[in-house]
C-alpha cells in the first residue's frame, strides 16, 4: 500500500548551531484500511491519498483503476479515515474512469450482484446528489438513450427520496418500464432510506444488491422502510402489484429482480449513440450536464464489490471508518 506523507518541522542542534529541518511523517489515517482489504469480493478500492493533478489509484490488489480529475486538479484535504487525508470536491469537478477502462467494475448481466460503500462529508444535499457508479442518465424526461447501470445516489425526491439515500439498479439502461412495456419519464427502480443524509458531518453510505433486492445503508444500519403509496408518490401499479407475488416492490428493501443493464455496442449503437457509461466518483450524466447535481464535500474511502454483502458485513466496513474520530479530529 503506498504510504500518504505530510511535513513537520524539526529543530536540530549540530556544533552550537540550530537547524530547521523539515521531516516527511506518515499522515494518521483513523481507521483500518486493511478491514475493506480482507472483505471477499473486492474490485477496487480507493483512499484518495494523492495530491492533486494525480490519478487517484485503487489500492485492491485487482487493478489500480485510475481515476481522472475533471475540470482541472481536485484538492486534497488533510484528515480521512483510511490514509490519513481525503478528496475535497467543490461541486464543480468530479472524477472519471472511461468505459473501455472499467473493466471488473463494469458489473452488468441478468445475475450481476453490486455493493458500494463511501466515507464521505457531504455539503449542501440539495445540489450533492451523486457519490459514483456507472451511470449516464441521457439528456432528460423521457430520454430512453441513457446506459445507466448502477450508482449510489442521493436525494431524488420524484418517488419518496427527499434527501434520503437513494441506491439505483437499471436493467434498461434508459427509462423504467412497467410489465407491459410501457414507459416512466425515468429510471424509477431505487431504494430510498429512512433517515437523511447527513450534511456537513462524516459518515458512511453504501448500498448491496443480490440480483432481487437493493439495500441501503446509513452509518452501517439498514433501516426497513415500507411502502407508502400516497406519501412516497409511488402509487403506480409498477410499485403497488409488480413485486414479489403481486405484491408491492417495498422501499428499503427496494425489489428489483431483473438484473444491471449491460451496453452491447453491436444492440445499442442506434438507441444509445452515447455509448457505455463511464465510471464516475462526485458527478454523473443527468439532464444533458455532467455539473447539473455534481457534489460537494469530501470523500475519504469509496470501495467497490462485485458481491452484495451482508448486514454484518456493511457494519463491520462502517466501524473500519472510525468516524467518530474522524468527526472529532476536523472540529
Amino acid at each position: 500500500m503506498r504510504l500518504p506523507f505530510t511535513c513537520l518541522t524539526l529543530l536540530l542542534s549540530c556544533f552550537g548551531t540550530t537547524f530547521l529541518v523539515h521531516a516527511a511523517v506518515a499522515a494518521e489515517p483513523t481507521g483500518d484500511a486493511k478491514v475493506v482489504l480482507d472483505t471477499p469480493g473486492l474490485v477496487a478500492f480507493w483512499t484518495f491519498d494523492e495530491q492533486a493533478g494525480h490519478a487517484r489509484k485503487s489500492i485492491a490488489p485487482g487493478g489500480d483503476y485510475p481515476l481522472e480529475e475533471v475540470n482541472g486538479p481536485i484538492a486534497r484535504a488533510e484528515g480521512g479515515p483510511y490514509s490519513g487525508y481525503s478528496l475535497e470536491l467543490n461541486g464543480k469537478q468530479y472524477l472519471q474512469l472511461a468505459y473501455e477502462k472499467t473493466g471488473k467494475l463494469n458489473i452488468s448481466g441478468p445475475d450481476a450482484q453490486v455493493s458500494m460503500f463511501a466515507v464521505v462529508r457531504i455539503i449542501n444535499l440539495n445540489q450533492s446528489r451523486t457519490i459514483a457508479g456507472m451511470w449516464s442518465e441521457g439528456k432528460g424526461r423521457d430520454d430512453d438513450t441513457g446506459s445507466r447501470q448502477y450508482a449510489l445516489l442521493m436525494n431524488m425526491p420524484t418517488y419518496g427520496g427527499s434527501k434520503q439515500l437513494v441506491p439505483h439498479i437499471s436493467s434498461e439502461g434508459g427509462v423504467t418500464r412497467r410489465a407491459d412495456g410501457s414507459a416512466f419519464p425515468w429510471c424509477s427502480d431505487y431504494a430510498a432510506t429512512k433517515q437523511q443524509v447527513p450534511e456537513e458531518t462524516w459518515c458512511t453510505l453504501a448500498f448491496t444488491y443480490d440480483g432481487q433486492y437493493i439495500r441501503a445503508y446509513i452509518n452501517g444500519t439498514l433501516e426497513e422502510r415500507e411502502l407508502d403509496p400516497k406519501k412516497d408518490r409511488r402509487d403506480d401499479r409498477y410499485f403497488t402489484q409488480e413485486g414479489p407475488d403481486g405484491k408491492d416492490r417495498g422501499m428499503n428493501p427496494y425489489y428489483h429482480g431483473r438484473g444491471i443493464f449491460a451496453y452491447d455496442p453491436a444492440k445499442h449503437a442506434e438507441s444509445k449513440p452515447g455509448g457505455g457509461s463511464d465510471f464516475t466518483v462526485g458527478a454523473r450524466y443527468a439532464v444533458g450536464s455532467f455539473l447539473r447535481e455534481a457534489t460537494k464535500g469530501k470523500f475519504g474511502g469509496l470501495a467497490v464489490f462485485d458481491r452484495a454483502l451482508s448486514d454484518e458485513e456493511i457494519a463491520k466496513l462502517h466501524k473500519s471508518a472510525n468516524i467518530d474520530a474522524l468527526n472529532a479530529s476536523t472540529k
